[in-house]
């Protein structure tokens, strides 16, 4: 058994065949995935993941506003969102956190709402998923500031960071979740980090309908490809797949605790 702690399944891309994805995961080892609504207002994004993981016992949620969205979001939908993050099950707040890359949300307003997802999050007592790129440094800062030792734990999602940053990630009490990005090529710092991280602190994910592995590179990925991802990884620890899968499967549900949905 082996869980994809991170898919977009309400996206678009799925609205042919979602029903067979979940299946395709189901049928070949999956016993959870956890699937990420966005928090764009204008998509409902959020609102589909809930319904979805009503649908399907195999699907638990992450509901955040991303920073990508964060420009969107109003007084009444944060209302809203901490009383969908009630639901049993929604497991994490997230994805959050800074894009710098794109910059579709001005900094500061990234900067912002980041900080007040943290907040929620902690009273709430949900860990958290953090998406970062390009703002390693305004990340940690904001982190060292928001988090508190009562605080939930944590994933740094679809890590891609060098071995230092890796390290920084762990010191303060993160699991680093690797996605197909990890097979790539030109991808020798991520496998490089990615040596650095305990066994009991790494997860595996595919972020799809994005970043496909090798050999799936250039078409839609799907959450049964995160066997792909975990294969790689095995090798790259040197340990047989079905203990590596077992291993970051443990280190989820763990973090997620009492909110784990009954597996099967």
């Amino acid at each position: 058994m082996i869980i994809d702690s991170h898919a977009h399944l309400d996206m678009p891309q799925f609205d042919a065949d979602r029903a067979d994805v979940i299946s395709r995961a189901g049928d070949n080892g999956l016993d959870l995935i956890i699937t990420v609504g966005t928090g764009n207002p204008s998509e409902s994004s959020i609102e589909k993941t809930l319904d979805l993981v009503e649908k399907y016992p195999l699907l638990s949620a992450a509901i955040g506003v991303h920073p990508h969205d964060a420009r969107l979001v109003d007084d009444p939908y944060w209302e809203k969102m901490e009383s969908w993050a009630l639901n049993r099950k929604v497991v994490i707040w997230g994805e959050i956190g800074l894009d710098y890359y794109y910059d579709l949300s001005p900094r500061q307003m990234q900067r912002d709402v980041f900080r007040k997802q943290l907040q929620i999050a902690r009273r709430l007592r949900l860990p958290i998923s953090v998406h970062c790129r390009d703002a390693w440094s305004e990340m940690i800062v904001i982190l060292k500031e928001e988090r508190h030792e009562e605080a939930p734990g944590g994933i740094l999602h679809s890590f891609t960071g060098s071995p230092a940053q890796a390290l920084e990630g762990l010191t303060l009490g993160f699991l680093l979740s690797f996605s197909g990005m990890i097979t790539f090529k030109n991808a020798e710092r991520i496998r490089e980090a990615a040596k650095v991280v305990p066994l009991d602190r790494i997860l595996v994910e595919t972020d799809a309908p994005y970043l496909a592995p090798v050999p799936h590179r250039g078409k839609r990925n799907e959450p049964l490809f995160v066997c792909d991802v975990a294969r790689s990884l095995a090798q790259l620890k040197e340990i047989e797949f079905d203990e590596f899968a077992r291993r970051t499967s443990d280190n989820l549900r763990r973090l997620i605790g009492g909110n784990i949905p009954r597996l099967k």
